[in-house]
This record gives C-alpha cells, structure tokens and sequence, in this order.
C-alpha cells in the first residue's frame, strides 16, 4: 500500500465513519483490510482503493467500513455503568417517570447487543417496580453485520463467560449446540437501527438515558463535540448520559456537563435545559 493509498483510506474513513487514524496505525489497515480484498476479488490494497475511488456507495464500500469499525463488547463491561443504572438512574426514572410510567433507553453503540441485552436483564430484574410501565431501549450501531447478530441473540459460549453472572446465564439463555442463545422475552425489549453517528438521528426521538461509551475515543475533537451536542438535544431535561471510562465532555462541549456526584455521568448542560426539545412517541 502506497502512502497516497493510505492518505485517501484515512480521509475516506474519517469522511464514513469518523475513525481518526493516525500514520501509524497503517498496519491496522492492511491487516484489516487484507481480507475485504479477497472477499471482493482484488489483488492488493492498491487495487481495493482503485475500486473506492471509481464505484458509488455500495457492499464494498460498507465492507471497508464496517471492517475498520472496533465492535469489541461484552456483557455488563466495566461494570460501573450497570451499577450507575440500577442504584442511581433507575431509581431517579422510577421518581420521576411515574406520572408517565414511561422510559426510553439508547445504546449508541450497540454493537453485537451484549450493552443492550445487559440492560433488558437488569429491568427484568426490577420487574416488580416497572409493572406498567412501558420500557423500550434502542440499539443503534454503524455495522449492519454486527446488529443481525444482536437480533439473533445467539452468542459463544466463550461471548457468554465474558461479564456475564452464571446465574443471569441459566435465567435468561439457552443452550443450542455450542452457543447460547438468549431469551426472547429480553430481544423483545430491544429495538436494533442501522445508524452512523455522523448523520442526523433526530428521527429517533427523545431518551431518558443514553449509553455511548467507548466510542467517541475513535473521534477527532470536532467530531466528539459535535456528536455529544446532538446527543444532549436528543435527551430529556432530566436524562442522563453515560460515556466510556476514557472519555469525558470537558474541554468539548457546554451542552453536556458532569453529573458531580457520579463519575462517567452527564446531564445536559443549561443551553439544552433552557429549551427542551419535543417528546416523541415511542414505537414500542
């Protein structure tokens, strides 16, 4: 691969996806993009960037993309955050949702569903608090490959043994060969939508709780600001969003800022809260 080969990959890329590559994430490229070639027929990488430069949005051109996209996940990761939804905002939406008996969850990078599906077990557990209440969570992810696994909910029995309790394995999965798959009480709880974060999601309607962590770190400093801007117009006044351990709104954005008593939390900052925006139904 030529230097001018990467050049265009790393702004086609970053123009896609929001991925920020560095120079020397090169070898991540090839070894990546190595395999899209011989799934498509192409000789070299050369060839591979030939063919992006000429064609149109196509299967190659989600290939490329959904290839460089990091979907590692697993269930209940770093913990903390499934810790924050039970002890904290779960009570808080209890208290404050119950005039409405209304919550709508989003999981912006949902990846193969272990984050949604985490949170779907740990409602089922509150069943008793949340009976009448109408609860939908959304799993949105760039990789349309990634979401047909989530939909399916049929992991490895290695994906099982990451994070996840034995006893929530025998309550909710069963065993079929050599995978688990989860029950279909949990995947009726989940609603799964192909979406890039780089383009409008306004669509999707007002949520009480958003998790997006652990992918605002692939993103450029503009990108960030801007994702985290449009995600506190898509949050209710109360709401709360949830960010990955290595990433934080300081030094981006006003439209979000740090809850104070809980780290990796945020609520929207006074610009939102000002003027909030319209509910929208839920379509659960």
């Amino acid at each position: 691969m030529t230097e001018a080969d990467f050049a265009f990959l790393r702004d086609y890329l970053k123009k896609r996806s929001g991925l920020a590559l560095g120079p020397e994430k090169r070898y991540l490229v090839e070894s990546r993009l190595s395999p899209v070639c011989r799934r498509f027929n192409l000789a070299t990488l050369s060839d591979l960037v030939g063919t992006l430069r000429l064609s149109r949005e196509g299967p190659l051109e989600r290939a490329v993309v959904e290839a460089m996209t990091t979907n590692e996940t697993f269930f209940f990761r770093d913990r903390a955050p499934f810790d924050l939804f039970r002890d904290v905002l779960l009570p808080r939406a209890l208290a404050a949702r119950a005039a409405t008996r209304r919550l709508r969850i989003w999981s912006a990078a949902a990846s193969t569903g272990q984050e949604p599906y985490s949170l779907a077990m740990m409602i089922h557990e509150a069943a008793a608090q949340l009976a009448g209440w109408q609860v939908e969570i959304v799993g949105t992810d760039l990789s349309t490959e990634v979401l047909e696994k989530a939909r399916l909910g049929l992991y490895s029995h290695f994906e099982v043994q990451r994070g996840l309790p034995v006893q929530l394995l025998v309550k909710h999965f069963t065993q079929v060969g050599e995978q688990w798959r989860i029950s279909p009480q949990l995947t009726n709880m989940v609603s799964y939508r192909p979406l890039n974060l780089l383009h409008p999601f306004e669509h999707l309607g007002q949520f009480d709780i958003v998790y997006c962590r652990n992918v605002l770190i692939y993103f450029d400093a503009p990108t960030k600001a801007d994702v985290l801007e449009r995600i506190a117009k898509a949050l209710a006044p109360d709401g709360a969003v949830l960010l990955g351990a290595a990433e934080t709104v300081i030094g981006l954005t006003e439209a979000l800022v740090p809850d104070g008593q809980h780290r990796g939390l945020y609520r929207q900052g006074a610009v939102h809260r000002a003027a909030p925006p319209t509910r929208l139904a839920a379509g659960f």
